[in-house]
C-alpha cells in the first residue's frame, strides 16, 4: 500500500495512491486521522478503519492534488552519514566504526515535488539521494533481528547539504537542515510491500544526467543495524523518519566540484518506491521575516 499525505481544496489528509489516482478514505470515514503520525500511532485500529473505507472511497486524480511529505512534521528526523564505502572514498573520509548519525531539523521538510531554495548565504548546495524509513511502533533497545518489524514503510529522500557550512561548524545539523532541504516521499510504501530493503536500486539524476547509481546492498550499516543502534539511546516513535546515507556521485566528489544552481532539477528514484523531483530556485526575499 502507498500511503500519502495530500492537500486538496486547502485541506490536508492521508490517502492511498493507486496508479494515477488517490483514494480519499476520510470521505468515507472522517474518524481516520488526517495526520500520518496520528494514523501510525493508532496502530492496528486505524489501519483497520482505513482498509474498511478503501473500497468505497472516492478516487481523485493525482494531477489534481498536491502531494506533501508523507509525514509533514516528524517528531524526529534522524540521518546517517558516510554509509556507502565508495561515497566515503570520494570525500576522502575515514570509514566509521559506528554509524555517523545526526539530526535534521523538522523545519527543513519539503514536499516530494516542492522547490528547493539555494541559500542566499552559500552556493554549495549538494544533493544526496537516500532511502528513508518511517517508524511505525514506539520502541527502545530493539534487537537487530526484530528491527525491521518496527518499520511502517519506506520512502525516497534527498538529504540536501550546504557543503560550505559543513566546513564552518564541527557538527552537521545546520548544514543539513536549511529550510526546504529535506524533501521526501512521494508517499510511504508500507513495509509489507518491500521484500528486502537491502536490495533496492537507487539513482539520482540532475537535469536528466545520472549522477548516482547504486543499491542499498552497498550500505555499510543496514537498515536493521541503524534501528538497533539508534534505539539503544533514543526512543523511536511512530512517524519518526530515519534516512540511511547516500551512495557515491555527489557534487562534492566531482572534479571539479559541481554544486546545484537555480534551474537545476534533481530527481531521486528508488525501485519499488517511486521518485521525488525538485527544482532548485534562488532563496526568495520573502524568507526574511520576524513575527510580531
Amino acid at each position: 500500500m502507498k500511503l500519502a499525505t495530500f492537500t486538496e481544496r486547502d485541506r490536508s489528509r492521508i490517502g492511498v495512491v493507486e496508479f494515477s489516482r488517490i483514494a480519499d478514505v476520510s470521505a468515507v470515514d472522517p474518524a481516520i486521522p488526517a495526520d500520518m503520525t496520528d494514523y501510525l500511532t493508532g496502530g492496528a485500529a486505524t489501519a483497520a478503519r482505513l482498509t474498511a473505507a478503501l473500497d468505497g472511497a472516492p478516487r481523485l486524480p493525482l494531477a489534481e492534488v498536491a502531494l506533501e511529505a508523507p509525514v509533514p512534521r516528524p517528531g524526529k528526523f534522524l540521518a546517517v552519514g558516510l554509509n556507502f564505502a565508495n561515497h566515503i572514498a570520494e570525500l576522502g573520509a575515514k570509514t566509521p566504526d559506528f554509524p555517523s548519525t545526526f539530526a535534521k531539523m523538522s523545519t527543513c521538510i519539503n514536499a516530494p515535488y516542492g522547490d528547493v531554495h539555494r541559500p542566499r548565504v552559500s552556493n554549495t548546495l549538494d544533493y544526496e539521494g537516500e532511502l528513508g524509513l518511517v517508524i511505525g511502533r514506539r520502541c527502545r533497545h530493539v534487537p537487530k533481528e526484530r528491527a525491521l518489524g518496527v518499520v511502517a514503510g519506506y520512502c525516497v529522500v534527498n538529504d540536501l547539504t550546504v557543503r560550505e557550512w559543513v566546513n564552518l561548524t564541527p557538527q552537521v545539523v545546520i548544514p543539513k537542515s536549511f529550510d526546504t532541504t529535506g524533501p521526501f516521499g512521494p508517499w510511504m510504501t508500507t513495509a509489507d510491500e518491500i521484500a528486502d530493503p537491502q536490495d533496492l536500486k537507487i539513482r539520482t539524476l540532475v537535469n536528466g544526467e545520472v549522477r548516482q547509481d547504486s543499491s542499498t546492498k552497498e550500505m555499510i550499516f543496514t537498515c536493521a543495524d541503524l534501528i538497533a543502534l539508534l534505539s539503544q539511546g533514543v526512543t523511536l516513535e511512530p512517524g519518526d523518519v530515519i534516512t540511511t546515507g547516500t551512495p557515491p556521485g555527489v557534487g562534492e566528489g566531482m572534479s571539479p566540484k559541481t554544486y546545484l544552481k537555480p534551474g537545476d532539477v534533481v530527481r531521486v528514484e528508488i525501485d519499488g518506491l517511486g521518485h521525488i523531483e525538485n527544482r532548485v530556485v534562488e532563496e526568495p526575499e520573502t524568507t526574511t521575516f520576524i513575527d510580531p
